[in-house]
């Protein structure tokens, strides 16, 4: 089936908007420490080779865009590789998207509890966030991108007040030695975070929404490099404040706007980092269910997805609050089994599934289709 079941139209930049928002929502608070155990001083460095595979995902997502115009992901795996290989391969996906919001949605919650509501039971967290972001995902892909126009804007303009508030405190001499192990060290703290960036493979299910769509690569690519810049800022400002002991942290950043006060009035910062960071996740979440709903009704053929939203939306809460049963093993996950789990998903799936479209595109010499 080949019907567009969404009829709501989005811009370049609110695109670029959600975008940022699914890989910055919840990779900006824990994983600076894991980069941190591998990286050392060179921790800042991570984010520019982990973002090379979020152009990876983007250039993909695009040229399947091309070759498929009104397609998502799921529709056109039917059409690369046919009608039974290319549903199994779209209900694998399906899976993949649905558990990564169950865990994002579970790693929020222990943020939560962890830091401001410690009393507050996390399946009421998890409940609650998933609510939200279901009936931002029933209201269609619009209210989403516009959404994201308002809070975006507002997660950096508070993260760079953030950042400038910590410099009076900032060290510049933790930045050395820089490279003193070579350039390995970096590589291995790209690991983790090259699995946030590549969840710009999402991407393949908002370009069929495209009222631009050749602002497409542009603005994906400012994307992934205004996540990067992000990244690179926040490891920068926590090196220069913790120097090796990084890792130590749990949720260093965090940790960081602790000690912001001026004149004895000005301080408590940390709960405007957590409610922005709140209002990112809630974009995140909210984009990611989005892409699992509309994908399951495309992969179903059903004539509307928002039937879906609370079944999928129950099933994400019921993954995130029986898979992973305490914060050592989500973070176990999340450094350890994530990071490769989505390099097979986002990065060299997808490069398999655009080199094969190619090949049958041109096998069969006509055009690109037109869905």
């Amino acid at each position: 089936m080949t019907a567009m079941l969404e009829k709501g139209k989005i811009s370049a930049v609110q695109m670029s908007f959600l975008l940022y928002a699914i890989v910055i929502g919840t990779v900006i608070i824990s994983v600076p420490a894991t980069i941190g155990k591998h990286a050392k001083n060179d921790l800042w460095l991570s984010p520019i080779w982990a973002s090379l595979f979020g152009m990876i995902a983007v250039g993909v997502s695009i040229g399947l865009h091309r070759m498929f115009p009104r397609l998502t992901l799921i529709q056109s795996l039917s059409r690369i590789f046919g009608r039974i290989p290319g549903k199994l391969l779209g209900l694998a996906y399906l899976v993949f998207y649905l558990i990564l919001n169950g865990h994002g949605i579970r790693l929020y919650a222990d943020f939560i509890v962890g830091t401001a509501l410690p009393s507050t039971p996390i399946l009421v967290l998890m409940a609650t966030m998933i609510f939200v972001a279901s009936v931002a995902v029933y209201g269609g892909i619009e209210g989403i991108g516009r959404s994201s126009q308002v809070i975006v804007p507002l997660y950096v303009l508070t993260f760079l007040i953030i950042v400038l508030l910590l410099l009076p405190d900032a060290k510049p001499n933790r930045l050395f030695p820089m490279l003193e192990n070579g350039i390995v060290p970096s590589l291995k703290g790209a690991v983790t975070p090259q699995g946030w960036f590549a969840e710009t493979l999402l991407l393949s299910f908002i370009l069929p929404c495209l009222s631009d769509s050749k602002k497409a690569m542009k603005w994906g690519l400012a994307a992934v490099l205004a996540v990067m810049t992000t990244l690179v800022l926040a490891n920068l400002i926590i090196l220069l404040l913790y120097g090796n002991n990084v890792s130590r942290y749990v949720y260093p950043l965090l940790s960081a706007t602790r000690y912001i006060s001026y004149a004895e009035f000005f301080e408590n910062v940390e709960a405007a980092l957590v409610a922005i960071w709140v209002l990112g996740n809630f974009i995140k979440f909210s984009i990611i269910q989005y892409a699992v709903v509309l994908g399951t009704a495309q992969w179903l053929e059903l004539a509307d997805y928002r039937p879906l939203v609370w079944p999928i939306g129950f099933v994400m809460l019921l993954i995130g609050f029986w898979s992973l049963p305490n914060q050592m093993v989500l973070t176990q996950y999340s450094s350890t089994v994530f990071p490769y789990y989505s390099l097979l998903f986002q990065t060299i799936l997808p490069l398999f599934i655009l080199f094969v479209a190619f090949l049958r595109i041109r096998a069969s010499r006509g055009g690109p289709t037109s869905g």
